[in-house]
């Protein structure tokens, strides 16, 4: 598979949207007698839309190139798409477009030196770059002392979604680990709307596929999501339960990456957890300085930094 179809995408997306909202919720007449089809028909989806059913039959096919703002915008309303969705919906569109069948790209490998020093400078809170893909590439040592079951893993750069799918660990570090599994599929679902093309984001949806029948569940399902603020309940092997708030900002000077920061509260459990994640990340730097060797942890980052 060299890339991701987006006529099937669009079929099933549309599709599945479709199928989970019935004629009441959508302010249709409830007829009594069986109904073939799960969900609205596809002429309740043109009527709600204000489309004809031959065009929107069309769109469900796949056929979303030419689709003007107004048809989209009437079929996220009939659908009820949340932000999350109409932005996937549009996505779809834009690849849909002329020019956009053939285009590749190359997501970044690193970050620049101002990043990294913006990172290290954050001494007291766990802060990382990923791009769309959630490879891991720079952090500072907290968030590699916090993710270290993840950079356990010699595999670089290590990548969240991996850990999470294919390897058993993810399972005890992650409290809620089918919140995780679902919001990363969901994050890789939106990116491949994006960009269908990416060759090393084919080839990772193309390994969890394989590999994974947990991501195969969650990938058949088309949900998208987006991820930019809220809570992170994690558990820790050294200093055990964190209840985290998360932040994810994009970097203007680095498209398609993405800083995520975490805090606690002044006062809560998990700040006293954080102080001595900090001790142990810090005494854990200092061994792999001496002459024995280097840690997992901060061998992670020596890799990170060749790679940028």
């Amino acid at each position: 598979m060299e890339h991701m179809d987006n006529r099937e995408q669009v079929q099933e997306f549309l599709s599945t949207r479709r199928a989970r909202i019935t004629p009441e919720q959508a302010g249709l007449p409830a007829y009594g007698g069986h109904r073939r089809v799960k969900g609205l028909r596809r002429e309740e989806v043109a009527l709600l839309a204000g489309v004809s059913v031959d065009y929107y039959v069309r769109m469900e096919r796949g056929t979303l190139a030419g689709a003007s703002e107004s048809v989209l915008e009437g079929v996220a309303r009939a659908l009820q798409l949340d932000d999350a969705e109409r932005e996937h919906l549009y996505d779809l569109a834009r690849a849909a477009g002329p020019g956009t069948v053939r285009r590749r790209r190359s997501a970044p490998v690193g970050v620049t030196d101002s990043v990294q020093q913006v990172l290290d400078a954050m001494v007291g809170v766990p802060a990382w770059v990923r791009n769309a893909r959630h490879d891991m590439l720079a952090s500072n040592r907290m968030a590699r002392a916090l993710y270290a079951p993840l950079l356990a893993d010699p595999r670089r750069p290590a990548n969240t979604a991996r850990f999470i799918y294919l390897d058993p660990a993810s399972h005890e570090f992650f409290v809620d680990w089918e919140r995780a599994a679902d919001d990363i599929a969901a994050m890789l679902r939106s990116e491949a709307g994006r960009h269908p093309h990416d060759p090393q984001l084919v080839e990772l949806i193309g390994e969890l596929s394989t590999r994974s029948d947990d991501f195969r569940a969650r990938w058949a399902a088309h949900d998208v999501r987006f991820h930019r603020t809220g809570r992170k309940k994690l558990h820790h092997p050294v200093v055990g339960a964190l209840d985290l708030q998360f932040e994810a900002m994009e970097l203007p000077s680095h498209p398609d990456l993405t800083m995520l920061v975490y805090t606690a509260a002044q006062g809560t459990t998990t700040a006293d957890a954080l102080s001595m994640l900090g001790s142990w990340a810090a005494t854990d730097q200092a061994e792999s300085r001496s002459p024995v060797g280097i840690s997992g942890s901060d061998a992670g980052a020596d890799s990170e930094r060749e790679q940028a």
